[in-house]
């Protein structure tokens, strides 16, 4: 039931925020008050986003210069986790190229003429439209996929309920052919990819709106290029993480990479180009150190994963040789694998400084919205909820796969997130 309320209700949730940005000054209660007392049907027509010819174009233009970059770009190949049934996939890592390239193509479309800054912001509604559009035919694609022509049938997952399995999906890895994998480029191109060109487009939009960009609007651009171009740069670390390895592909990861990711995590840009907050230098300075520093704990974390992995435990961590347990598991086909389970540096305090570092990162870019109106920190919200809910699924997820050895390790590093709190 939760699942399929889900499915039938995010459109309306991916939209919310535009309806309530457009409409209502920003302000979420009035958007819902007008919602629950006004007939659905007159407040879809009064204020639901419409569908445009040209921003559909626009938007299916975007996916296959996308497509055609994550297919043609020179790439080094990349492996993540072995799967359950014992696959070692190979993944085309190109992203960093593919961002560089349309970002470039951007600029140089701006510095001649030929491109409004503001074109993305100006055609938001239309664009977020196509984008629930095409979210949802994706989901559906990957469903009867799965079915029909598996990628690899024995890493499929059933429940046994069809909403839930359309939800969470039944593929781990689908692909067409050998390389071109549904959840790698859904995931990291065409949303991720468009998060700094969408905060760009809302930067410029500001500007013509108000005739200048407010020391906020360029903090929240410096702070999620910071993520951005991180995920890229460290594209093959991704390979290894829990959306590659272990969600399989549904319509939790194909709708909410098309549409909820590019439509809520550039709220504050969405936001700032309507109503600008003009911070004070200190508390500007502030805010983009402490973003700075959330976002150095996040890199630095998943650093000292990554180098032990890489050189089997044989490195140092904050100058002394690194602490691991080899922790043992099985895949379906019977063979005995081994995993380091990383003791000391970041992961000796909590089992996921990475998640709060990300935290950090996130809530700084809300801040500087101010406080006025609680639509901006959507974004941290959403963020801790996810993370909480993250902390136990690994938890579970890494006791069934390691037993014994895991508890060993949750012995030795008791706090999930926050030292002394969780």
């Amino acid at each position: 039931m939760g699942c399929g309320a889900i499915v039938l209700f995010c459109p309306l949730l991916a939209v919310l925020a535009c309806i309530c940005l457009k409409h209502f000054d920003g302000g979420l209660l009035p958007t819902l008050w007008t919602f629950i007392t006004t007939h659905p049907m007159e407040f879809i027509v009064s204020y639901a986003p419409r569908p445009t010819a040209g921003a559909s174009a626009a938007y299916a233009g975007w996916l296959l210069f996308q497509a055609a970059l994550y297919a043609w770009l020179p790439s080094p190949i990349g492996y993540g986790q072995r799967t359950p049934a014992g696959h070692l996939l190979p993944y085309r890592v190109n992203g960093i190229h593919a961002w560089v390239v349309t970002h470039v193509i951007a600029v140089m479309a701006v510095y001649a003429g030929v491109l409004d800054p503001a074109v993305i912001a100006k055609n938001w509604e239309g664009l977020l439209v196509a984008a629930n559009v095409y979210g949802y035919l994706l989901a559906v694609a990957a469903y009867f996929k799965a079915h029909l022509c598996p990628t690899h049938e024995a890493d499929r997952k059933f429940s046994g309920s069809m909403v839930y399995d359309f939800y969470m999906g039944i593929e781990l890895n689908p692909r067409f052919g050998e390389w071109w994998d549904f959840k790698l480029f859904h995931n990291g191109r065409p949303g991720i990819v468009a998060w700094t060109l969408i905060n760009l487009s809302f930067a410029a939009w500001q500007f013509q709106l108000h005739g200048y960009i407010s020391n906020s609007m360029i903090i929240v651009n410096i702070l999620h290029a910071f993520y951005v171009v991180d995920f890229f740069i460290n594209e093959d670390w991704y390979l290894r993480t829990i959306d590659i390895c272990h969600d399989h592909y549904g319509f939790y990861l194909a709708w909410g990479s098309m549409v909820w990711l590019p439509g809520t995590y550039t709220l504050q840009a969405q936001y700032l180009a309507r109503y600008p907050v003009n911070l004070s230098t200190p508390v500007a300075v502030a805010i983009l150190l402490i973003g700075t520093s959330g976002y150095v704990v996040f890199r630095s974390v998943n650093y000292q994963k990554d180098i032990v992995r890489r050189t089997n435990g044989e490195c140092k961590i904050w100058g002394k040789k690194a602490e691991v347990i080899r922790a043992t598991y099985k895949t379906e086909d019977g063979k005995l694998h081994e995993s380091l389970l990383l003791c000391s540096g970041w992961w000796g305090i909590v089992r996921h400084a990475n998640y709060l570092g990300d935290l950090v990162l996130s809530y700084s870019g809300c801040a500087v919205c101010g406080v006025h109106n609680i639509l901006p920190w959507w974004y941290a919200v959403f963020m801790t909820a996810l993370l909480l809910q993250r902390c136990v699924r690994d938890h579970s997820r890494c006791l069934g796969k390691y037993g014994e050895d895991w508890e060993k390790y949750c012995r030795r590093v008791k706090w999930k997130l926050i030292p002394g709190v969780y």
